[in-house]
């Protein structure tokens, strides 16, 4: 799938905008094990950027490659689950020692903040913030949470500074 160069550059300034940025970071995990996190992740529920709106069946895959660097994949299905499949391969990099804050890049020279503010002890659920308080993500290793991990994960999101009720389902079903 190819996106226009403008709708990439547009997703990339949005990723990027620090307006209304709070004054207090968002605090990250200690430490992230970046073989174990490696992989498939679903993505349960968002506050999305404009490009994933409406999307079905999202994962996102990270591969760390030889240089250091991690080679992402996110893929979904727009508008339904027999939509059209899009694709985008950002590359990733590890900012810090504690390895839970990532820059990401959809387009160079356009760098966004990527920060794990939650990962599960068994690395089964996680939740990916930005300082801004404008995206973020609660993704599983697998395609549903019980109701109650669900809850405490959106409970989280909530004590980070985010308005929950931007939170979007993103529908899940596989055979």
């Amino acid at each position: 799938m190819r996106h226009s160069f403008a709708a990439t550059l547009s997703f990339a300034f949005l990723l990027t905008s620090c307006a209304d940025m709070p004054k207090e970071p968002v605090p990250t995990v200690a430490h992230v094990d970046l073989a174990r996190f490696m992989g498939d992740w679903y993505v349960i529920a968002s506050i999305p950027t404009f490009l994933e709106k409406h999307a079905y069946n999202a994962v996102e895959s990270y591969r760390l490659d030889s240089d250091g660097t991690i080679a992402t994949t996110f893929t979904f299905h727009k508008g339904s689950f027999d939509g059209p499949l899009k694709t985008m391969k950002p590359r990733g990099w590890v900012r810090d020692a504690s390895n839970a804050v990532w820059g990401m890049q959809f387009i160079w020279p356009i760098k966004a903040e990527y920060l794990i503010a939650h990962l599960d002890d068994d690395y089964s659920a996680t939740i990916i913030a930005r300082s801004a308080r404008d995206y973020v993500w609660i993704m599983a290793r697998k395609p549903e949470l019980a109701p109650g991990e669900y809850e405490a994960l959106v409970a989280d999101v909530g004590k980070m500074g985010y308005d929950t009720a931007k939170l979007q389902r993103v529908p899940q079903r596989w055979p």
